[in-house]
């Protein structure tokens, strides 16, 4: 394959982060190629040389996504001190949500009409990926090393928790009348307090 000049590798970048901000803000039914090449500051032609369709810019921005959403969870060491990985994955997260707003919208936006463009990703390589570390968290929790917990639900909870700061910033503000960034630093002093709390090996956990 012929290697792409400068120009066009900007230009492609150009596409996709304008397609990341029509996305994020209209979700993929309302999104437009029109709307995409304003914001890129393309002719619409122009565009669909780069990419055949708005489908085809949707499954890059995903494909481009999933490597950056997954990476904080396979950074969770199973030689690690259990707590402490588990905490560090909430600050990462949390860190994601203040850094990559459009991103957690694009993601949430896709699940939410039920992953109809990356279904084959969810029970493929995000489910192996939630099985290895739901069975790293089990054996924390067999070795009596954290409390017993569900380790599913205790990913999905910190996945709720953590994606509330990015796909609902706009209403956190305006209830803290905030527009600086201190009440990320705030929500990992609470959530972590919380699941530690619950995880400590002497916490009493349902089964």
């Amino acid at each position: 394959m012929k290697a792409r000049t400068r120009i066009q590798s900007e230009k492609t970048e150009a596409i996709l982060d304008a397609a990341l901000e029509v996305f994020s803000t209209h979700g993929f039914r309302g999104a437009t190629l029109d709307q995409i090449a304003d914001a890129a500051g393309l002719s619409k032609p122009n565009l669909l040389y780069y990419f055949a369709s708005k489908e085809a810019i949707h499954r890059a921005l995903l494909s481009n996504l999933l490597d950056m959403w997954l990476a904080p969870l396979r950074a969770v060491d199973a030689d690690g001190d259990p707590l402490t990985e588990i905490t560090a994955y909430i600050q990462r997260k949390l860190e994601m949500a203040r850094d990559y707003p459009r991103e957690s919208r694009l993601f949430a936006g896709e699940i939410v009409q039920g992953a109809p463009r990356m279904m084959d990703v969810i029970e493929g390589p995000l489910k192996d990926l939630v099985d290895e570390k739901a069975n790293v968290i089990r054996g924390w929790s067999r070795s009596g090393r954290i409390a017993r917990t569900d380790p599913y639900h205790l990913i999905f909870a910190i996945w709720a928790t953590t994606q509330h700061y990015a796909d609902f910033d706009a209403q956190i503000r305006g209830i803290l009348g905030t527009r600086e960034d201190g009440h990320i630093h705030d929500a990992a002093h609470f959530l972590t307090q919380m699941f530690t709390k619950t995880l400590r090996p002497s916490a009493i956990t349902g089964l």
